[in-house]
């Protein structure tokens, strides 16, 4: 996962020599500690991501109360991928057509959640057992939860957010990231938040992200944004919009052609083979497998070993 990520981010091959300048691995060639976490099958068992979409504008008892509910495993790159892949599954995003191109309106703007996702998985504090990072989905607003606040001990209401001075809690984390470009070194992720949510087309004063380190934790708060009932808009439920609207292709519909490409190309790949090829999650891969086969344009012939995908249409 992480040689394919780097290849699509960057367009640059991950070479061999690459782990130990990354600081995966120490001279000796064994995982260091930030390379077990970014390890495709990471033995560090409390580094999970855990996403539940809640309804209604709080948690309740009962898994009834949950409309969706997904907990991940992995490298951290795989995280991040999941994570995002859960939140615009179960967010709606809108569009206004214009003459050249179209003017988009998320529910929640798809650069805050990303970075406040990075910042959680890299920044947390894998020395606390027992917890997990968390993204948790309401009616109303979106928060991420990862354990560990701020390095001194304070606490985030006492600072000014978008003059903060970088501190890094995992430095080599947050190097790979900076070297996959999802991350900057010189820590601008909070400033990045605030000015998603106010260059958002919907955007009115107090519409605004909220930073809190309850219990030596982080949390990031995102309101959601009514994209519904806007004249002149079209709206869709999560990543697979439908291209009939908008006369083009989205980023959702082209991940199903290139899985659908892939296929073609070899009728025996594997899910992880196509996860790895294209950068995403295999959670993400099974989506649009099913997506595929709920259609009837594919079908599987045989089992998991030994069989093969057959184009049916």
């Amino acid at each position: 996962m992480l040689r394919a990520t780097y290849f699509k981010r960057t367009n640059r091959s991950f070479e061999d020599s690459d782990y130990e300048s990354f600081g995966i691995v120490n001279e000796k060639g064994e995982l260091t500690n930030a390379g077990a976490l970014l390890a495709d099958y990471s033995p560090v068992r409390h580094s999970r991501l855990f996403c539940t979409r809640w309804n209604g504008v709080d948690k309740a008892n009962g898994v009834m109360d949950a409309l969706d509910d997904e907990e991940y495993s992995g490298s951290l790159v795989t995280l991040l991928q999941a994570g995002m892949d859960f939140v615009r599954r179960n967010s709606k995003k809108a569009w206004r057509k214009t003459p050249d191109n179209r003017l988009e309106y998320p529910e929640y703007p798809e650069r805050a959640v990303e970075e406040g996702l990075v910042n959680a998985l890299i920044h947390r504090n894998y020395l606390e057992l027992g917890s997990e990072v968390h993204i948790d989905m309401y009616d109303d607003r979106l928060e991420i939860f990862s354990p560990g606040g701020l390095m001194d001990g304070g606490s985030i209401k006492d600072m000014d957010v978008m003059n903060m001075a970088s501190r890094r809690r995992n430095p080599v984390l947050a190097d790979v990231f900076n070297r996959l470009k999802y991350m900057e070194r010189r820590g601008s992720g909070f400033k990045k938040i605030i000015s998603a949510y106010k260059e958002h087309e919907g955007y009115k004063e107090g519409i605004d992200p909220v930073f809190s380190t309850p219990w030596d934790s982080f949390v990031l708060t995102l309101p959601k944004f009514n994209v519904v009932g806007i004249e002149g808009v079209y709206v869709s439920n999560g990543d697979v919009e439908d291209t009939k609207e908008t006369g083009g292709q989205t980023g959702g519909q082209t991940t199903i052609d290139e899985v659908l490409r892939l296929i073609k190309e070899n009728p025996s790949i594997t899910r992880k083979a196509m996860s790895e090829t294209l950068g995403i999650a295999t959670s993400a891969i099974q989506k649009h497998i099913n997506n595929l086969k709920s259609e009837g344009i594919i079908r599987r012939v045989g089992g998991d070993f030994g069989g093969h995908w057959e184009i049916v249409g």
